[in-house]
C-alpha cells in the first residue's frame, strides 16, 4: 500500500511545533504500507486541496491521510479542501471513527467533521490532528483499509472478510 501524509497546521508548517502525527501513521502503517509522500501545509484551503490532488493524480498514492483542520476553529477547512477533490465520499469511514471514539475514548469526536473520500483509485480519509487523536481513529478502521484499496484497483467483491490478523481472506 501506498501510502501519502499531509499534515493540516498553521503551527507545524511556521515550524513552530514539531508534527508528530507523521510518527504516530509511520509506526502504524509500518507493516503494511509504505510512506511514499509526506508534506506539511498550512490551514489553507486551497494549498490542502493541491496537495491531496497532487498525491492521487501525480504520485498515484492507494491512500492518502489527512492530519488537522477537521474542527471547528475558523481557519479548519480540510473537509471542505477534500470535498472539493474528491469523486465520491465513503461517509462510513468517518462515521464509525467518530462513533467507536465516542464510546471508547472521548465524547469529543463527534465534534469532529472529517470526510473521507474516493479520488481515481486513491482513497482519502481525514483524521484529527494529534497524535492520540490519529492513533485512536486509525485503530477503528485499520482492519477495512485494505478491502477498500483491494476494491479501488478493481478486484471483486467477493464478500471478502478481514481475519482476525488482518489479512484479507477471500471465500
Amino acid at each position: 500500500m501506498k501510502i501519502g501524509v499531509l499534515t493540516v497546521s498553521d503551527r507545524c508548517a511556521r515550524r513552530e511545533m514539531k508534527d508528530e502525527n507523521i510518527l504516530t501513521i509511520r509506526e502504524i502503517f509500518s507493516n503494511i504500507g509504505d510512506i511514499v509522500a509526506y508534506d506539511v501545509v498550512p490551514d489553507d484551503k486551497n494549498m490542502i486541496s493541491k496537495k491531496i490532488v497532487e498525491f492521487c493524480d501525480k504520485l498515484k498514492v492507494d491512500l492518502v491521510l489527512t492530519a488537522g483542520g477537521t474542527g471547528f476553529a475558523p481557519r479548519d477547512t480540510t473537509p471542505e479542501a477534500t470535498r472539493d477533490v474528491i469523486e465520491k465520499e465513503v461517509p462510513g469511514i468517518p462515521e464509525i471513527m467518530r462513533v467507536a471514539t465516542f464510546f471508547s475514548k472521548t465524547k469529543n469526536s463527534i465534534l469532529s467533521r472529517a470526510i473521507a473520500g474516493i479520488r481515481g483509485k486513491t482513497l482519502v480519509i481525514n483524521l484529527p490532528g494529534n497524535p492520540n487523536g490519529v492513533r485512536e481513529n486509525l485503530e477503528v478502521i485499520m482492519d477495512i483499509l485494505p478491502v477498500g484499496i483491494s476494491l479501488l484497483e478493481g478486484n471483486p467483491h467477493t464478500h471478502t472478510r478481514i481475519s482476525g490478523d488482518g489479512f484479507i481472506e477471500k471465500p
